[in-house]
C-alpha cells in the first residue's frame, strides 16, 4: 500500500524546529490522534539509568529554539533534570507517517511562566498538583483520595470528581512552588518521514550552545542513512 506522504523539502530547512512546529500544527489540525501534542521524555539519573515517560507538548519555539512542557519539579524526571539536563524528546505521529527526535538541556521557566501556565489549567488539575507527591509512592487509591480532599478543602474547592468538571467553583488555586515548567533548548533535531519499503527520509541538524547570554550557533543538518 502506498505511503500517503511528502519527503523532506528540499532545499532543507536552515531551522528544523520550523518544521517540527508545522507537523505538530498539522497533527492537531488533522485531529487524527488523541493527544498529537504527546511526547516522550527521556533523562538519566546520577547513576546513568534511562527512564523514559510521556508528557505532553506546550510549545514549540523555534526561535531561539526550545520545547515546553509542564511537571512536577519534585518528580522522577523532575530531580533527574536537575541533577543531569541533558534530555530527550520524541514525537511520533503514525497518520502523518512522521517522526522528530529532539535533544538539549533543560532548565526551568520563570515563575511567572509557570504562574501563567498554571491559571489556565482545569481548576482539579490545580487541585491535583497540589495533592500528588508525583513519584513517590502511595499506601492505597483512598489514601490519595483523602490528600485530593485535603487540598481541595484547603483552598475552599468542591471535592473534584465527574458531576463538577464542567463547572469552575472560582476560588483561587496558586501554582505550588514544586510544579512548573521546562524549556528544553535544543541542540539537535532529527526529522523522519516513513519511505516506500523502509528508504525513509531523515535528516539531523546539529548546533553549538555556548553558555549564556552568547546565542546559538547556526544550525547545520547532516542526511542520515534509513
Amino acid at each position: 500500500m502506498p505511503i500517503p506522504t511528502d519527503l523532506l523539502p528540499e532545499p532543507l530547512p536552515q531551522n528544523p524546529l520550523d518544521l517540527a512546529a508545522e507537523w505538530l500544527a498539522l497533527a492537531t489540525r488533522r485531529g487524527e490522534q488523541p493527544n498529537p501534542d504527546a511526547m516522550v521524555l527521556a533523562t538519566v539519573d546520577p547513576e546513568g539509568r534511562p527512564s523514559a515517560r510521556v508528557v505532553l507538548c506546550k510549545s514549540i519555539v523555534p526561535d531561539p529554539g526550545y520545547v515546553t512542557f509542564y511537571s512536577n519539579y519534585l518528580s522522577r524526571k523532575g530531580r533527574e533534570l536537575s541533577a543531569n539536563p541533558r534530555a530527550a524528546l520524541v514525537f511520533h505521529w503514525d497518520h502523518l507517517h512522521r517522526q522528530v527526535r529532539i535533544e538539549g538541556e533543560a532548565m526551568h521557566t520563570s515563575a511567572a511562566d509557570s504562574d501563567a501556565y498554571f491559571a489556565t489549567r482545569p481548576w482539579q488539575r490545580r487541585i491535583g498538583a497540589w495533592a500528588s507527591a508525583q513519584s513517590e509512592p502511595v499506601g492505597s487509591r483512598q489514601e490519595l483520595a483523602e490528600a485530593v480532599r485535603a487540598a481541595a478543602l484547603r483552598f475552599g474547592a468542591p471535592i473534584p470528581g465527574p458531576e463538577r468538571s464542567r463547572t469552575d467553583p472560582g476560588v483561587l488555586i496558586p501554582r505550588p512552588e514544586f510544579w512548573g515548567g521546562f524549556r528544553l533548548l535544543a541542540d539537535a533535531v532529527e526529522l523522519w518521514v516513513e519511505g516506500e519499503s523502509r528508504i525513509h527520509d531523515r535528516v539531523r541538524w546539529n548546533r553549538d550552545l555556548p553558555p549564556a547570554p552568547a546565542l546559538p550557533g547556526p544550525w547545520k543538518p547532516t542526511r542520515l542513512q534509513p
